[in-house]
């Protein structure tokens, strides 16, 4: 493998293909002994990261905020908040990521703030203040109640009353994450200037949280309901409600391109950004991500929800997804995860076995678009149990026990069995550290050459020094339940890629071509006469390059 591809500090294109790393960084790494994850503690594990070989980390908010949802709920957007740290922390990091080849993106959440931001103090005053239409309020109906019949995702009705105010505010998710008014003018502005604060810091880009989110229906019309064949669970978990309802008027609404237009202008008056948008939408998803990524005039990147679901993903599925992506964004790019802090561990959601958790991840990195990892993931690390009064998810809290939030994916890292709290933090942690990933220690599998951990750095390795893999086109030649084949095209090369999902062997004739076995690839399978030979749950690389 020689055509490795040397990215400069600012190859405006280095995000096509990356692979991005998520921090939480309560749960990461803890420096002060308080017993929660902080930015300094990520400076401590650059070295690890590096040696991981991904492109770029993601670091969930570090604003100051009341921490009701951690970090979500944001009061002040240009400051760190002290428990991770301070503003010089977040510069130094910047600056020794760089150093290790490592860019750094952040996760801006513009489509709300906590109710403790002084944006919202305001507007809550009075109807006449200078902010007072920065958030989305409304008059009840005669009878009192809210304005109309949109839901939160946490539960119970999207309307909170104001007495002070006495008028209803809308809130997406928590009571206290009153939503912002994106049909005010000013509030776009007011948005566009945090993001310039931080790419003057020196970020290289942004995952923007629930970027579907950010403008409602200003007529506020009730959403339709969803006959029972057409409810699922792929924004909100199946016990709520949320599900009921096709969301045409609370979000995904088409104004919103306008506001991802000025925010990517914004972007292009900095070398090299490039942004990644969250997109929670059960009924369009692919249709949203395909909008809000098109034209290179919006978002770089998007991901949903396709694989991040509760069911395994077969070979036609993932084939599926992939195609219609294309089909309706052709000059899109889409971003692909299994796993992040918001839903179950895709090791336990989908019942992996180690050796079927090294395939998926063998062919997240073969598909068409850019990849993102979730801290742990690459420890083979499954959801942890807790009991009820460990958890701090205010989610979980709702819907005990059915669901039981987002803490089983959070807890802390584990670095060494032999340490306290297997080295998170000299004191208590946030969240319990899982006793069933005490084996799966970071120091445990550096020293195994066989360990998940060492399986993702090849196959991470194997993603970057194959440029088809990274940016090339996806073309399927054999798409079954449990098979899936195609070839990724990048130039005149070309990179062959079986992925076999199922328990027994199997035989494949592979295209016409001087196809050559990649060696390099973790897998067990074998080339010969232009047949490939797969045994269960194993996968083949082959290249070629055209005359």
């Amino acid at each position: 493998m020689t055509d490795i591809i040397n990215k400069s500090s600012t190859d405006p294109d280095w995000w096509r293909g990356a692979v991005i790393y998520q921090i939480y960084p309560r749960s990461y790494q803890d420096s002060n002994g308080d017993g929660i994850g902080d930015i300094p503690g990520i400076i401590d594990r650059l070295p690890y990261i590096a040696r991981l070989g991904v492109d770029c980390i993601w670091i969930s908010p570090f604003f100051t905020s009341p921490m009701l949802d951690f970090g979500y709920d944001v009061s002040d957007y240009r400051d760190i908040d002290p428990m991770f740290g301070t503003l010089a922390d977040f510069d130094r990091l910047v600056a020794e990521a760089h150093g290790k080849g490592i860019k750094v993106m952040i996760d801006l959440v513009l489509s709300h703030t906590s109710t403790e931001h002084p944006w919202f103090k305001e507007s809550r005053t009075s109807r006449s203040n200078p902010k007072a239409n920065w958030f989305v309020w409304a008059d009840p109906k005669p009878d009192g109640t809210p304005p109309n019949n949109w839901l939160s995702i946490f539960g119970g009705s999207a309307w909170e009353w104001d007495g002070e105010r006495m008028q209803y505010y809308m809130h997406n998710f928590l009571i206290e994450q009153a939503d912002l008014n994106f049909h005010e003018p000013e509030v776009q502005e007011a948005l566009l200037d945090v993001a310039r604060f931080w790419l003057e810091r020196g970020v290289d880009g942004f995952r923007l949280d629930t970027v579907n989110f950010y403008v409602h229906d200003k007529y506020l019309r009730d959403n339709p309901s969803l006959a029972p064949e057409e409810i699922n669970d792929k924004t909100a978990p199946a016990v709520n409600p949320y599900n009921f309802q096709n969301h045409l008027f609370d979000k995904s609404r088409p104004e919103n391109l306008d506001f991802l237009r000025k925010l990517r202008r914004v972007m292009n008056e900095f070398d090299a950004i490039t942004s990644v948008g969250e997109v929670g939408e059960s009924q369009r998803g692919a249709e949203v991500q395909a909008e809000y990524t098109s034209g290179g005039d919006k978002l770089h990147m998007c991901y949903d929800f396709a694989l991040l679901s509760n069911e395994l993903p077969t070979g036609s599925h993932i084939a599926s997804v992939v195609e219609t992506f294309d089909a309706l964004a052709p000059d899109g790019w889409a971003c692909w995860a299994y796993s992040n802090h918001d839903v179950v561990r895709h090791k336990t959601r989908w019942d992996l076995t180690q050796t079927r958790q090294r395939l998926y991840a063998a062919l997240l990195m073969a598909l068409k678009g850019t990849v993102c990892l979730y801290q742990g993931e690459e420890l083979g690390l499954t959801e942890a149990e807790l009991a009820f009064e460990d958890l701090q998810d205010p989610y979980g809290k709702r819907f005990w026990p059915k669901f039981k939030g987002r803490d089983g994916c959070r807890t802390p890292m584990v670095w060494d069995r032999e340490a306290k709290n297997c080295g998170f933090s000299e004191g208590k942690p946030w969240l319990p550290v899982s006793t069933g990933h005490m084996r799966l220690s970071a120091a445990a599998e550096e020293r195994d050459p066989n360990s998940v951990l060492n399986f993702y750095r090849k196959i991470i390795a194997l993603r970057k020094a194959l440029p088809a893999l990274q940016k090339g086109d996806f073309q399927p030649l054999v798409v079954e339940e449990d098979l899936l084949v195609f070839i990724r095209v990048y130039g005149n090369r070309r990179v062959y890629c079986a992925f076999n999902l199922a328990d027994e062997a199997r035989r494949l004739d592979m295209p016409a071509g001087n196809w050559a076995h990649v060696s390099e690839a973790p897998f067990n399978s074998t080339i010969a006469a232009g047949r490939a030979t797969l045994p269960p749950y194993q996968a083949v690389f082959a290249t070629a390059r055209d005359a």
